[in-house]
């Protein structure tokens, strides 16, 4: 019997259940992609795309986005987490749905900041900052494909995975030094 890997879900621990309910169908959603992806590793995985503009996916994904620090930053079409707020979440996740659908979805440009260099020197670097819709739908997408993604990683790769870290690899480097 596989042994399901723990999926980033990041659900808020203290919700409704109308609103858990969205979490606990993604994380069932991530837990089957990620069982099949291991069990079968040449896989092909058809149809994501409907998971993708699922309205389930697409409120954890508004969650994840309206949660985040960047929400507080407009894209170029000037729009923040809290003006979509404003205006309805259910009527813009509704709207993004039905451009996913029709293939009418464009993403645009990036908002083009220069910040400073963490310790650079007074050196600068671009930030690139997405519209909030643009956000939602990467965040969609990333709930989808990273359980498939996942299964595929050795559990000594760190780069770029959920909760893990530089220092987790230097750690495990150090033991295996140690350890011959």
């Amino acid at each position: 019997m596989l042994k399901d890997a723990p999926v980033n879900t990041d659900a808020p621990p203290e919700h409704g259940e109308r609103q858990l309910a969205p979490f606990s169908r993604v994380s069932g959603m991530q837990t089957k992609l990620h069982r099949w992806a291991t069990a079968e590793p040449g896989r092909r995985f058809d149809d994501l795309f409907n998971l993708v503009h699922d309205p389930a996916t697409l409120i954890v994904a508004w969650q994840r986005v309206a949660g985040n620090t960047g929400a507080r930053s407009a894209g170029v079409d000037g729009r923040r987490a809290t003006d979509v707020e404003d205006v309805g979440v259910q009527a813009f996740l509704d709207d993004l749905r039905a451009q996913l659908r029709a293939g009418m979805f464009r993403p645009m440009p990036v908002r083009e900041r220069m910040i400073p260099k963490p310790g650079g020197g007074g050196k600068m670097r671009r930030l690139g900052i997405p519209t909030v819709a643009d956000r939602v739908v990467q965040a969609a997408l990333k709930l989808v494909l990273e359980p498939i993604f996942e299964a595929d990683f050795v559990p000594v790769s760190y780069g770029f995975r959920p909760r893990r870290r530089a220092q987790d690899a230097i750690a495990e480097i150090h033991l295996f030094g140690t350890s011959g």
